[in-house]
């Protein structure tokens, strides 16, 4: 017997799914797997290919823990594999002095972090001055470090990963739009045993089509890249709202999140007019190495949003499942949320409880809320 699995979505989660479910020798009832992973583009032509491709497990919830830093493992496996490179940075994140909403925040998440394994600190202001000179420290009320980071080309992750599983025998269809039908099941008038939506900001229409109502908005964010000698670590500066790290051209710089619902298919790919120089002025406060940096590209993305922060993953019925919803830490999860899908297909796991995707009925108002945020939780 041979279990068929369609997976919708060829960024990092849906490769990440196929090559999971390719590479199992056999499901828990010991059926063999067939894989078909569908991309109405090419691969990581959507959000994936648009992502800034920063990588850390600073979280101070037990399961976002337990998640980030299962990517970050699977993310060093799969280093210098194919062409995905996988470069190991430290990530900063600082609120500014007279912020003390968010001082308070990063003080009081930092114990949190540390009691579910995260390797993060804080550190004195002498003390980052002296380990990371190339950014600017003397306005820095609180900083915390965690070294289990890094960044790398999320399209490069993706392609790596769909290649390696077309190799293992999983068939790939790019250019191919899918649609999918239950009562039974099937894609594109095919039947396939189990389905995995993982469409990005294109899961809410893909499943709306099959008759299923999902609580995700997709919404538009932006960064940019510029010419210069940058040697530090990745920042998130929580005060200003936004993050910086290495790039090959210098420095890759975003947030320019805009909180609103955007049309997947409809939304505007350049960055606004002005961001970049807006955003370059605002970084130089951080770090003089982009004061008269060149811009070399600006550009626009979707991110996912949920009621609650909190994604949608999971079986939505019977064969149904869905990943969607990351608030802007998709790319930098997928190794381990397509780790857990896949192994959900398999009948090994029972999924993740506080990640359901029936929690909601699918009707529910709620505004867009910035992703990166440092708060109370």
């Amino acid at each position: 017997m041979t279990r068929s699995v369609a997976v919708l979505g060829a960024g990092a989660l849906g490769a990440t799914v196929a090559f999971d479910l390719a590479f199992a020798d056999e499901d828990a009832d010991g059926e063999a797997v067939d894989v078909t992973l569908f991309e109405a583009g090419s691969v990581a032509d959507g959000s994936t290919g648009r992502a800034a491709g920063v990588c850390y497990n600073a979280f101070a919830e037990d399961v976002d823990a337990e998640i980030g830093a299962r990517a970050i493992e699977r993310f060093r496996t799969f280093d210098e594999v194919g062409e995905f490179e996988f470069h190991e940075s430290p990530y900063v994140w600082l609120a500014r002095e007279g912020d003390d909403d968010r001082e308070h925040a990063i003080r009081e998440q930092l114990p949190r972090m540390q009691q579910h394994g995260v390797t993060a600190v804080r550190m004195e202001t002498e003390e980052f001055a002296e380990r990371f000179p190339s950014v600017r420290s003397d306005d820095v009320a609180v900083a915390a470090v965690a070294g289990a980071a890094g960044y790398t080309t999320p399209a490069s992750y993706a392609r790596t990963l769909a290649v390696l599983a077309k190799r293992q025998g999983a068939d790939l269809h790019q250019q191919t739009p899918a649609s999918v039908e239950t009562d039974p099941l099937r894609v594109n008038d095919e039947a396939f045993d189990d389905v995995v939506v993982a469409t990005g900001a294109h899961t809410k229409r893909v499943l709306a089509d099959a008759g299923y109502s999902i609580a995700m908005k997709p919404y538009r964010v932006q960064a940019a890249t510029y010419a210069t000698e940058y040697d530090g670590p990745m920042v998130y500066d929580a005060t200003d709202g936004f993050y910086l790290r290495p790039h090959v051209d210098g420095l890759l710089v975003g947030n320019g999140t805009e909180e609103r619902e955007a049309d997947p298919d409809g939304y505007d790919r350049d960055a606004n007019d002005g961001f970049a120089e807006s955003l370059q002025s605002r970084a130089s406060e951080r770090t003089s190495a982009i004061e008269d940096a060149r811009i070399t590209d600006a550009w626009a993305g979707l991110c996912t949003a949920t009621p609650d922060r909190d994604p949608l993953v999971g079986a939505l019925d019977d064969g149904l499942y869905v990943g969607t919803g990351f608030q802007g830490h998709g790319f930098m999860r997928a190794p381990a949320i397509g780790e857990s899908l896949a192994e959900q297909v398999l009948g090994e796991d029972d999924g993740i409880d506080p990640f359901d995707p029936t929690r909601f009925t699918g009707d529910e108002e709620f505004d867009v809320v910035e992703g990166m945020l440092v708060d109370d939780r």
